[in-house]
């Protein structure tokens, strides 16, 4: 007789969390986004934003979109937290930086309206993927809270201090 609880018997889930639990499959990325890149990418784009005399909300999303790091600036709009980790997803997604991204989303455009799919895209500078330094994109550096043209200027911060 097989002697699991019940619970795991019956329900799908536990039978997946079951297998989880037991087994513990790996996941092996080739290149790991990890919390001291993030922290340079945050420190660079921090002092950029200083320099130009803003504050900023950054995001940082790993290779799968998925949000590794954020920090809001004391003093950053709280409207913007939202924008610029949707700037980060969006140059992900579509490997480009988003003033380009931009470009396309326009009416007439290629990919007119597609802002609309994923929970929201951005289509205005301020995201930039990251890569290493064989010019793979590993992930992406999300900024907003002021203007677009310092927004993109903050971001191209970041994601150059992964590769110095």
């Amino acid at each position: 007789m097989f002697t699991q609880p019940y619970f795991i018997k019956h329900s799908l889930t536990s039978c997946v969390a079951y297998h989880y639990l037991y087994f513990k499959p790996k996941i092996i990325l080739k290149h790991e986004y990890d919390s001291i890149t993030s922290r340079d990418n945050h420190r660079s784009c921090k002092e950029k934003a200083v320099e130009i005399n803003t504050t900023m909300n950054i995001a940082v999303v790993d290779a799968g979109a998925n949000l590794v790091a954020f920090v809001r600036m004391d003093g950053a709009w709280l409207g913007s937290v939202d924008i610029s980790i949707k700037k980060a997803k969006t140059a992900r997604f579509f490997d480009m930086n988003t003033r380009e991204v931009g470009k396309l989303f326009q009416p007439g455009g290629s990919l007119y309206s597609i802002e609309h799919s994923n929970g929201g895209l951005i289509t205005f500078p301020g995201g930039i993927p990251i890569k290493d330094e064989s010019g793979q994109i590993i992930g992406a550096i999300g900024v907003s809270g002021s203007m677009v043209e310092n927004d993109h200027a903050v971001a191209e911060a970041g994601s150059k201090a992964y590769q110095n």
